[in-house]
């Protein structure tokens, strides 16, 4: 049982009592228990896929503050699983969908929101005066941001990632075990890594996860049962099966450990290898690349999605080399010609650029900007996806 302190400046009112009735007559929660979830600040960081189940589930189970960070807009290929967001509110910031969705649900939350990107120079003002960090969020740089100014911060971090059909959870609390940094020491290279919209998501799995995490919160904060501190928790939706892995503290941790290097904040774009070499990436936009292909210009047009996507849309005069066979098949293209290489949201092209340069490659490779979902602005067969 890890109990953090709460500040149990408000009891419960008549409505409450009615409100949270099944969770008061739990003897593990009962009144007192409920007062803490009443007077707890929880901070979810992204209203995506698993910051919809962290965000209605916390706020059905009475937690009076919760914080929303998100920069993002709610777009119609989210409603597939982030259930927090409706059809009606696309095009809305997804704090603000959020905000709306939660005080329909309960009005005794106070719900406040922070529509912009957490980074190095906000984190910790925005992050202060929270009792659990809940990590809804898809990416290692901020993955590791949370965890560092947890770290500093004393608090909880409560953690989740998803891809594909499978998801982990863990609580990293270093007062009490391990930190992220204990787990994954340093990120893996971003190129071998595509995130939930460039490998896809199977549309429940977000929900499973969130709610594990929204689990782990209530039982901090209530002071109930024992937390994932320590453990990775692993689940397999198309198998169906849990398994967990133990984490131990590393000593030589560089912020958590005994002789802690790591005092501040760093630059986690450099430290997750996202500082791209701007002078040897080349892009073009859709509109230039229609312009060049009008007027037959000279071009190896390689579309490096997966095979499976060719039948979401196939794009013109595009040879398919998928993204993992392009250094073995490298062969295949003529650096006398220029190469345009077509990914979906334009990521994954400038990894492969990348990659096909440090192998000594000396053709001119453009990138499509912004991908395919770029190219359905001025072709009507073309989806955003």
């Amino acid at each position: 049982m890890t109990d953090i302190s709460i500040d149990k400046n408000q009891d419960l009112t008549k409505e409450e009592i009615l409100r949270y009735g099944r969770h008061l007559i739990l003897p593990e929660i009962n009144v007192a228990g409920q007062k803490k979830l009443k007077n707890a600040k929880v901070l979810i960081v992204g209203a995506g896929g698993l910051g919809s189940p962290l965000c209605l589930y916390l706020a059905a189970a009475g937690i009076g503050t919760l914080g929303i960070v998100d920069y993002d807009f709610v777009e119609e290929s989210n409603l597939q699983r982030q259930v927090i967001h409706s059809t009606k509110n696309i095009g809305r910031t997804k704090t603000d969908s959020a905000k709306d969705a939660i005080k329909a649900l309960n009005p005794f939350v106070n719900v406040v929101t922070y529509s912009t990107a957490l980074k190095k120079e906000n984190a910790m003002q925005i992050i202060r005066g929270y009792d659990i960090v809940a990590d809804g969020t898809d990416n290692f740089k901020t993955r590791y941001l949370i965890n560092d100014a947890c770290v500093l911060l004393g608090i909880p971090n409560v953690y989740g990632s998803i891809f594909q059909f499978e998801g982990q959870a863990s609580v990293f609390y270093a007062k009490k075990g391990p930190c992220y940094r204990c787990l994954l020491p340093s990120p893996p290279p971003v190129e071998v890594v595509p995130s939930c919209s460039q490998g896809g998501v199977f549309g429940v799995l977000p929900g499973i996860i969130g709610n594990i995490e929204a689990n782990e919160i209530i039982k901090i904060i209530a002071g109930i049962g024992n937390p994932l501190i320590g453990i990775l928790l692993l689940f397999n939706s198309l198998e169906m099966k849990f398994s967990e892995l133990k984490i131990e503290k590393n000593p030589d941790c560089p912020i958590c450990g005994k002789n802690p290097s790591i005092k501040e904040l760093i630059d986690y774009n450099e430290f997750c290898g996202l500082k791209k070499d701007e002078k040897n990436i080349f892009e073009i936009t859709a509109q230039e690349l229609k312009n060049r292909m009008d007027a037959n210009d000279p071009l190896q047009i390689i579309d490096i999605r997966p095979v499976n996507e060719l039948s979401i849309f196939k794009f013109p005069r595009a040879k398919n080399i998928p993204f993992e066979e392009i250094l073995t098949r490298k062969n295949e293209l003529n650096e006398n010609i220029d190469v345009v290489l077509i990914c979906r949201t334009g990521q994954k092209s400038i990894f492969a650029i990348n990659i096909l340069q440090g192998a000594g490659y000396k053709g001119k490779i453009f990138s499509l900007e912004s991908g395919i979902n770029s190219w359905a602005e001025i072709d009507k067969n073309a989806p955003i996806y």
